[in-house]
């Protein structure tokens, strides 16, 4: 993607974590810019490249797991650009007719997204900002698609780190949850530090600080129990997204000490 290709209204200069994200997981819907901060915060974080496709990997190994439970609903909120092994590419390998909603509140996702799944009657994309979730969950495009008398899968991956307050992100959480019917899952992933000195997660804060996401907040294992606490967490648990029903044996010991994301896969009795 080239700046003088940036759709009207957005400023090539600014770097956005979901071109970010695309460029750490090798696709062309970048500016420089994007690259520039992504590059910034790899000399900080070395392994980001790496994590970033360990939580794409997770993505697939727990949609794939929730579609062969029978859930047939798919509502990806933060979504991002549109790359390999999306929700609904995934999920349709087990059933075919399962739908899938993706969300997201930045205009060139919107743009690439209806361009890409136009010809897909299974699937829509719709604008909407994860820090209004009644506004999203009431949004009359999901609403046509997704019937949460039944059971849908909910997917809030590497999203909520970009709410700062503690409160805040777990007011969003608490709101979907209250929409799921039982056999729902919710699919949680976010960034934690490890034991990443604090200067080095003060320096990797301030690159994304200069994004349109504004700031990052890092969390803990315990603040994603509390997220998931009163469902049925499904194993392993809670645990880096690597780790998560790896495909690789050496992958399935968690280790908590490496800055990365941690994952988890719950069910709503």
């Amino acid at each position: 993607m080239t700046e003088e290709r940036a759709p009207a209204g957005i400023d090539p200069t600014v770097p956005s974590v979901a071109r970010m994200y695309d460029y750490f997981l090798g696709g062309k819907d970048n500016f420089a810019s994007d690259r520039e901060a992504g590059d910034r915060l790899m000399q900080i974080i070395p392994g980001v490249r790496e994590t970033a496709r360990a939580n794409r990997a997770f993505l697939r190994r727990a949609v794939t797991e929730i579609a062969g439970r029978g859930v047939r609903q798919f509502l990806d909120i933060g979504s991002g650009l549109p790359t390999q092994e999306n929700v609904h590419q995934v999920a349709h390998r087990i059933a075919p007719d399962a739908r899938t909603v993706y969300v997201d509140n930045d205009p060139i996702v919107m743009a690439h997204g209806r361009a890409i799944l136009a010809d897909n009657p299974h699937t829509s994309v719709v604008q909407a900002d994860m820090r209004e979730p009644e506004e999203l969950l009431a949004h009359p495009e999901i609403r046509a698609r997704i019937d949460f008398g039944e059971p849908v899968a909910v997917l809030l991956l590497a999203m909520l780190h970009f709410i700062p307050e503690d409160a805040a992100a777990e007011a969003v959480v608490a709101t979907v949850r209250k929409a799921l019917a039982p056999g729902s899952h919710l699919v949680l992933s976010h960034i934690h530090a490890g034991d990443t000195p604090a200067e080095d997660t003060a320096r990797a804060t301030g690159v994304y600080r200069a994004t349109s996401a504004g700031s990052i907040t890092t969390r803990t294992p315990g603040h994603l129990a509390a997220y998931v606490d009163g469902l049925e967490v499904l194993g392993p648990g809670i645990v880096p997204v690597e780790a998560w029903r790896p495909e690789f044996e050496e992958d399935a010991v968690p280790d908590f000490s490496r800055p990365g994301i941690l994952g988890v896969v719950a069910r709503v009795p």
